[in-house]
């Protein structure tokens, strides 16, 4: 039987010429930095989390946002927390948090969100490759001319697991209560459902044991188990989290929401991985977490506590 490529794989395979693999049951960890919370310590804490994770055998690192709330969205800033990312010694992808950019202000105090977003573009997502010396290829979602904007969503596949990065701020996905200024929302929002809706094509079709993705906010959480939400008011994950359960409902294997959202709370958990099904939710806390993927594991992902390890070594 002769098989007939249809525009959408092809489209797929050129986007993701690596999606097709033979079955990889070789463990593998990689750590997440938590994002800046203090303006004070900002800096030193993310220097002292690549110096302790670039100590560790890791595949890969995400950082979950480049500043705290209060410090500046200055070229200067973003210029510089990006230069120490980049002497890393392992592979660096930078999750974009709410901290970078949906509070910036000028000096009138007038919001310049979205000014902020598309200079932290131009500076951390215009290469194909991570940062950090073991650079890892990219796949960005700005290769697709109807959203060359949105660099800063990004996958790549390790062995049988894909990950995944996708800009979701915290605080309620950025949507604004004032009528009339939800643009940024929706169109961010037309590009996330899209990423989203060809992020679990490509793993279906790559027969992936697992999705991991990288997000500031937790789309899982109803709004009313949010300490941000107001009685009334649009939650501005729903779209979001309803193409995440559909999706699970007929995937065979693991989706891991790893994110840093400080709204809402933590379900404590024995693993520190959240699962319901085969959904799972991990709030990276600071500095950093280790995440061990283990193919041959019915658990696939186990949450590694950093500070006790080398607590043990010592």
């Amino acid at each position: 039987m002769k098989l007939v490529a249809t525009p959408l794989l092809l489209c797929i395979a050129l986007l993701h010429p690596v999606w097709v693999q033979a079955a990889d049951t070789t463990p593998f960890s990689f750590g997440v930095i938590a994002k800046p919370v203090k303006a004070s310590d900002s800096e030193t804490v993310l220097r002292e989390a690549i110096t302790e994770s670039d100590a560790d055998n890791l595949a890969f690192v995400v950082a979950s946002g480049i500043k705290a709330a209060e410090e500046p969205c200055s070229d200067s800033l973003y210029r510089n927390r990006k230069t120490l990312l980049d002497s890393a010694k392992n592979g660096v992808v930078v999750a974009v948090s709410g901290y970078d950019w949906t509070r910036c202000v000028n000096s009138k105090n007038r919001l310049i969100a979205t000014d902020r977003m598309n200079r932290l573009r131009d500076l951390l997502f215009s290469e194909d490759l991570s940062l950090g010396d073991s650079k890892i290829p990219l796949v960005r979602q700005s290769t697709m001319p109807q959203f060359r904007s949105y660099a800063e969503n990004m996958r790549w596949r390790i062995g049988d697991v894909m990950f995944a990065t996708i800009n979701v701020p915290a605080n309620n996905n950025n949507y604004q209560y004032a009528a009339g200024h939800n643009t940024e929302f929706e169109d961010r929002q037309t590009a996330n459902s899209d990423w989203l809706k060809r992020l679990f094509i490509t793993a279906k079709i790559g027969k992936v044991d697992g999705v991991v993705i990288f997000c500031d906010g937790n789309p899982l959480l109803q709004a009313e188990h949010s300490s941000m939400f107001s009685s009334g008011k649009r939650e501005g994950f729903a779209d979001l989290r309803r193409q995440i359960l559909a999706f699970a409902d007929k995937y065979h294997g693991k989706i891991l929401i790893v994110h840093s959202d400080y709204n809402t709370r933590a379900t404590p958990s024995p693993k520190g991985i959240s699962w319901r099904g085969n959904i799972g939710a991990l709030r990276v806390e600071p500095p950093w977490r280790k995440i061990h993927v283990n193919p041959a594991s019915a658990d696939l992902f186990t949450l590694i506590n950093p500070i006790t390890v080398q607590a043990a070594r010592h």
